[in-house]
């Protein structure tokens, strides 16, 4: 398959997981938020909370699969991953605007992840990483076609997951700070206890970092840099 009919087949198969998704929260937000998604979060019950978590599993697993399938290297799969999973994530929020209309604006909080943790943050944030994130993998994919060597590094590894881990912890930053008035780090992770269930009910989002949100993004940008720069030579 040439690289634009795959480009094609991808982006189209990356869209309709992006509606199936918001079809899920369309349908948990009418048994949860009938009146409209607000916070504090509704108590949701724990076999829905595994279910929830669960379904996440696949939806990345899914998402790990077409990177297989996509690419026989390492490197192109990874970008095959990423590119996917932006758009995957870009048009969630554009479906959700169509059926629901929501999000209010790009400043609207919204649940991102569960996993290890609930994440949260505007949704302008994971749109910023799902911009970077084709970014990235439109870097290896075109220099790929071109016939370059594309394997990424470990000094660029490390920087992109470095990047990653500070992004990470800018969006689970705010819930845990609630989280942890009242549990250990490893209390808070236990999804099957009704106590932490009950508080995590409990919360509002305060203040968003975006100053720890820019520092990731810089590390990824920059090694997006360092890598072009040595792939494009």
């Amino acid at each position: 398959m040439s690289f634009r009919n795959k480009l094609i087949t991808i982006t189209a198969f990356a869209i309709a997981m992006g509606f199936l998704e918001s079809v899920v929260v369309v349908y948990m937000r009418e048994i949860l938020y009938p009146g409209g998604f607000e916070f504090p979060l509704s108590p949701i019950p724990v076999r829905l909370a595994v279910t929830e978590l669960l379904r996440e599993v696949a939806t990345l697993i899914m998402l790990v699969t077409i990177g297989i399938m996509a690419a026989r290297r390492f490197s192109t799969g990874f970008a095959w991953f990423i590119y996917s999973f932006a758009i995957w994530d870009i048009f969630y929020y554009v479906f959700l605007k169509l059926l629901l209309g929501w999000p209010e604006s790009f400043l609207t909080w919204d649940v991102l992840f569960l996993i290890p943790t609930t994440w949260t943050g505007p949704v302008l944030s994971p749109v910023l990483v799902s911009l970077t994130m084709m970014l990235f993998a439109m870097v290896i994919l075109f220099q790929a076609e071109r016939g370059k060597e594309t394997r990424i590094h470990r000094r660029e590894w490390m920087g992109f997951i470095a990047g990653s881990l500070v992004l990470i912890f800018g969006f689970i930053f705010d819930y845990s700070q609630h989280m942890l008035i009242h549990f250990s780090p490893v209390e808070m992770l236990q999804v099957k206890n009704p106590e932490v269930l009950e508080v995590a009910t409990r919360y509002i989002p305060n203040r968003f970092p975006w100053w720890i949100f820019g520092i990731g993004e810089v590390i990824v940008l920059g090694t997006i840099g360092i890598y072009w720069k040595r792939v494009a030579r």
